[in-house]
């Protein structure tokens, strides 16, 4: 019996030596060996400190009273923190007990306390922790998964980036951001050339490689909360930039352009002998009689033209225009 409760942490609040004794008594023998309060104010100070599984505690105390301690407690405690407090009284009405639960008591303990009710009580007390922290662990552990899901579902597996859901998601949030600030929203597209041929000649395996690069190099340049870097499908991707204008989506585009081709990836059927991007950006305030989707294919059609005119470099159209 005393092995199943050796690491339970019993607190016991409460300032007769008598009654000390004896409850110390009635716990040592199944194995616990509590520590003692004898104010309110050091109960609270030890269950700071300790964090006990159970509080064995008197209602009446020299400086305060056991609802004002058990109230202080469950105001410390987080969602992830329980402890069982069972309340030592030699009052028995009605409305004390009702207080007593009001105030975050778990159970009641008419005083003299005997030894088999008390120590029946710790037991089943003790059963509720367990389960309580059990039940913690599995919600942390379902928290985590779901959390696990929630990032598959919204990041490409090739890439690491936003997949294409996600970017739907985050262009219709900026957008109505956007909206509200009046400022100006981007979005650039960008299509890695003659990527089919690159494929046809190094293999899927470095296709693969390759879009991971490109994806890499999107992303940098997409540090701020409102922005994001995704995985549009295939060889092209998308950033969307927030509070961003033509001039500065332009600049964004180039850079992500010139450092791709810094990179030096060998590509010798692209005319460049190395992979290169070609960009389509377009901007825009939105407003209510915009649309998300006439931004982004101002973008992609600013990117058919950028590859009709040679690839490897940035093309700009004004929301609406091309249509």
């Amino acid at each position: 019996m005393a092995k199943k409760l050796d690491k339970l942490k019993v607190l016991v609040v409460e300032d007769s030596k008598v009654a000390i004794k004896a409850i110390t008594g009635y716990l040592e023998d199944v194995g616990v060996y509590p520590q003692i309060a004898e104010t309110g104010r050091a109960a609270i100070e030890l269950y700071r400190n300790e964090r006990p599984d159970i509080i064995l505690l008197d209602i009446i105390l020299p400086d305060t009273d056991g609802f004002e301690v058990a109230k202080e407690i469950r105001r410390l405690q987080n969602q992830d923190d329980w402890t069982a407090i069972i309340f030592l009284s030699v009052m028995s009405k009605d409305e004390d007990l009702v207080r007593g639960i009001e105030a975050g008591g778990d159970d009641y303990l008419m005083k003299p306390v005997g030894r088999v009710v008390l120590q029946a009580k710790v037991r089943a007390m003790y059963r509720l922790v367990q389960m309580q922290r059990a039940l913690v662990k599995l919600t942390g552990q379902l928290n985590e998964a779901n959390g696990e899901l929630q990032r598959l579902s919204t990041t490409d597996g090739l890439t690491g980036i936003a997949n294409r859901r996600m970017f739907d998601e985050s262009l219709d949030r900026e957008w109505r951001r956007c909206s509200r600030l009046k400022k100006s929203l981007s979005v650039i597209l960008f299509d890695v050339d003659f990527f089919k041929k690159y494929n046809d000649k190094y293999g899927h395996q470095a296709g693969d490689e390759c879009l991971k690069l490109v994806a890499k190099e999107v992303a940098r340049t997409a540090p701020r909360p409102g922005d994001l870097a995704a995985r549009y499908g295939g060889e092209e991707f998308v950033l969307i930039l927030a509070e961003t204008d033509q001039e500065g989506a332009c600049w964004v585009a180039e850079l992500v352009r010139q450092n791709l081709s810094a990179l030096n990836i060998p590509h010798g059927e692209s005319g460049h002998n190395h992979v290169t991007i070609s960009c389509g950006v377009s901007s825009v305030v939105p407003g209510d009689e915009l649309s998300m989707e006439k931004l982004v294919k101002s973008a992609d059609i600013a990117l058919y033209i950028a590859k009709e005119h040679g690839r490897n470099r940035v093309e700009y159209l004004e929301y609406g225009q091309g249509d």
